[in-house]
């Protein structure tokens, strides 16, 4: 789908508040509510848009820890990397999964409530994976940047 600049500026007032009204975004970006909810709609149905979701803090839910995990595997074959990656979605203790290139195959992030909690999601889930062979982990001292938006006028212009 190409943008243009009106898709940007749905895209930039979404970030800035996904719950606003269609009336209020189309306000806001100047057009009709009918031609902003067919332009939402047309943002969400290309895979633009993939969701909306609420950011729930970490240290409401008493998530004081947050762990990078360096993961590598004992073989990079396709099976290998579908059963880590089917194991690995059922671990609710993983917040985020990344496949790499380099010198580790997944970098994973943790969230728990503290030291002897990271020990306990360590040893009965990351230990546990299939094919894992080697763990390294390093702990976040405190976030710097966290950002779930993206510049908008970063993206190519269609």
């Amino acid at each position: 789908m190409k943008m243009d600049t009106i898709d940007q500026s749905i895209l930039v007032a979404l970030q800035g508040n996904a719950r606003i009204a269609n009336v209020e975004l189309a306000a806001k970006i100047g057009l009709s509510p009918s031609a902003c909810s067919r332009r939402l709609e047309q943002l969400e149905k290309s895979g633009i848009i993939e969701g909306y979701q609420a950011v729930i803090s970490n240290k409401a839910l008493g998530q004081t820890i947050t762990s990078i995990v360096h993961i590598t595997l004992d073989g990079q074959s396709e099976s290998h990397l579908a059963a880590f990656e089917n194991a690995v979605s059922e671990c609710p203790h993983i917040v985020a999964c990344f496949l790499m290139s380099g010198e580790c195959d997944y970098i994973v992030r943790v969230n728990a409530r503290d030291m002897e909690h990271f020990e306990h999601v360590h040893k009965n889930w990351l230990s546990t994976l299939p094919g894992v062979s080697r763990i390294q982990s390093s702990f976040a001292m405190r976030m710097v940047v966290n950002r779930a938006n993206i510049d908008v006028d970063l993206m190519e212009k269609g």
